[in-house]
């Protein structure tokens, strides 16, 4: 049974644009596949029909085919794999505990902010493993990431989000080397804290194009179409089951996998106000030839004076670094970037930022000469609860979604991706799969309150 639509100022995107600028990642190495059509024409049938092929599409594919290899999957993107918000991320694999996880044991209590920890935690670790396992090339580099804090105020709040969970005794604090005041490390200026921890660093073209290059190797009926959008979806009343509409025909399937993230509201309308397509901006910031900046090893979260975020990623070999973030700039111009598919444009209200970046906030790069090479923009779904939608879709049988991870989807969507693949292939409830957090599971309670409060909810606060 559908539930009911309210009508809301938040319409339904529509389908990714034709023409995104590339990013970094895409242009430094275009894979075989990212344009491959497994047959010349589109599938009639098939077990399990994934929509959206990054990184949550990929990873239930590959955790499917690992229970069943013989199960017949097809996978549907609407332009080249991984040319949505994975292919456009910064490439830092880190756990969030100091924004979210405060906030979540608020509203849901301890256990639950926990839970959720102590979930990303263990996707760090999983993608390790499945890295070893599956013997992924994708400049995989353990590392540390240092998060800096320099306002005052910022820095309190640092403080006591930490003192929070070493009371709570989260398992991962007992890694992490916060300091606050004066005693930095002296890399980044005027740090009024930081907390460094374990971390790693990733090529996310790379990850997922050779991860999905394992899901062509593994199954027997696995089938590929890109450059093919699913434009509308309806029950088969006759046969049992779902049919999928695209401009290059129509494609049965037994169960769906709703993996497109900014984009699923397209075919699942009732998310129209719970996943919101939100547009971020990324950077490659390289040195002119001859010259260089001091040298950095660790990841960094900067959030300036002025409480503007940015992150980086220092490339190998000389390639300077990944530098992204900035959205409070350009948060009081939603027309820029909220419920906005554009990422053929960059984002206006945030133009110059980075430029001098690197001079104006680490030690050692003054004269660098450091410059934005390139810049890039994607489309992230944010949702309205600042929790992602996991699990089977309330009301349509057969159908689940893995969507809606506001920007924090490396250390989330690995074991999500998984514990959906687990649901299909076993016919298990989300309750039975036990580290699957309880307050990521979507519900009807969870789209009726987005349907009913403020546009945005927690997009805007």
């Amino acid at each position: 049974m559908d539930l009911p639509i309210k009508d809301s100022a938040t319409t339904a995107p529509k389908l990714p644009v034709s023409n995104p600028i590339k990013p970094y990642w895409e242009r430094k190495t275009t894979h075989v596949l990212a344009n491959h059509r497994s047959t010349p024409d589109l599938p009639t049938e098939c077990d399990v029909l994934i929509i959206g092929v990054g990184y949550a599409g990929v990873s239930a594919a590959y955790n499917l085919l690992k229970t069943n290899p013989s199960m017949s999957i097809a996978l549907l993107e609407a332009r080249s794999v991984c040319s949505g918000a994975t292919g456009r991320k910064g490439g830092h694999l880190r756990p969030d505990l100091y924004e979210q996880i405060p906030k979540y044991i608020q509203r849901y209590g301890v256990d639950a902010g926990v839970q959720w920890a102590e979930f990303e935690l263990a996707n760090m670790e999983a993608i390790r493993e499945l890295i070893a396992e599956a013997r992924i090339d994708c400049d995989f580099t353990p590392t540390r990431s240092t998060d800096t804090w320099l306002s005052d105020e910022g820095a309190k709040t640092a403080k006591a989000a930490y003192d929070l969970l070493v009371s709570l005794q989260v398992r991962y604090t007992n890694t992490i080397d916060f300091v606050y005041g004066s005693d930095q490390d002296g890399i980044v200026k005027g740090v009024k804290a930081s907390a460094t921890y374990e971390a790693a660093s990733l090529d996310p073209y790379k990850f997922i194009l050779a991860l999905l290059q394992r899901v062509l190797e593994m199954g027997k009926q696995v089938n590929l179409q890109t450059h093919t959008p699913a434009t509308a979806l309806h029950e088969d009343s006759v046969n049992g089951g779902w049919i999928v509409d695209t401009p290059r025909g129509s494609i049965k399937a037994k169960k769906i996998v709703h993996a497109s993230n900014a984009y699923v509201s397209t075919l699942l309308p009732e998310y129209t106000k719970s996943i919101i397509p939100c547009k971020g901006i990324c950077t490659h910031v390289a040195v002119p030839e001859g010259q260089s900046g001091a040298t950095l090893t660790n990841l960094y979260i900067i959030r300036d004076a002025a409480g503007v975020l940015s992150y980086l990623i220092p490339l190998s070999g000389g390639e300077g670094v990944i530098v992204g973030g900035s959205s409070r700039l350009f948060r009081p111009y939603p027309q820029q970037w909220y419920n906005n598919v554009d990422d053929s444009t960059l984002i206006e209200a945030s133009s110059g930022f980075f430029d001098n970046f690197m001079q104006r906030t680490f030690n050692g790069w003054e004269d660098s000469n450091a410059y934005v090479k390139e810049a890039w923009t994607g489309v992230m779904g944010y949702s309205f609860d600042s929790l992602p939608h996991l699990g089977e879709v309330p009301g349509k049988s057969g159908q689940y979604i893995v969507a809606g991870f506001n920007g924090h989807g490396m250390p989330v969507i690995w074991l999500a991706a998984k514990g959906i693949a687990e649901m299909i292939a076993t016919d298990r409830a989300y309750e039975d799969v036990k580290y699957l957090p309880s307050i990521g599971k979507t519900t009807v309670d969870r789209i009726r309150t987005a349907q009913e409060g403020q546009d945005g909810g927690d997009i805007f606060n």
